[in-house]
């Protein structure tokens, strides 16, 4: 899979188009960093990627176990004090509805904590290449 990021026409300086197979949205940096807050920060993003990722998980759990949630809502508090020390810190907090058994919740808090992207962020070596290439101009 492969994701597409491109100057975003209009919305601010530094406003960047974001292409996820069929789905766009448009990312930036708030005023304050120099863009026009046209859109989530990349922070705002991967924060938002582990929130989601964990209250996905945890709706498909409940669903293939049949455990009754009616509704998650989750919660990412970010604290990036440290973050240029090395660590940057974020606190997830699910809220599920639902007729659920104290056992349950319990069964749906252990999954939460093995989604997929809290793996990623905590336990996988990730590997980032850069190639930096000069772009052929349209302009005749």
């Amino acid at each position: 899979m492969t994701v597409e990021l491109k100057r975003a026409d209009g919305p601010g300086p530094l406003a960047q188009s974001l292409r996820i197979r069929n789905h766009s949205l448009t990312a930036d940096v708030s005023e304050a960093e120099g863009g026009s807050d046209a859109g989530p920060s990349p922070h705002d993003l991967y924060d938002a990627a582990l929130g989601a990722c964990k209250a996905l998980t945890v709706l498909w759990y409940a669903r293939k176990k049949g455990i009754p949630v009616d509704d998650i809502q989750s919660v990412v508090a970010r604290d990036d004090s440290e973050e240029r020390k090395g660590t940057y810190r974020l606190a997830t907090r699910l809220r599920i509805s639902g007729a659920l058994s104290d056992a349950q919740l319990q069964e749906l808090s252990a999954v939460a904590q093995k989604c997929p992207v809290h793996k990623l962020m905590t336990t996988v070596t990730t590997e980032i290449t850069t190639q930096v290439e000069r772009a052929v101009s349209s302009a005749a």
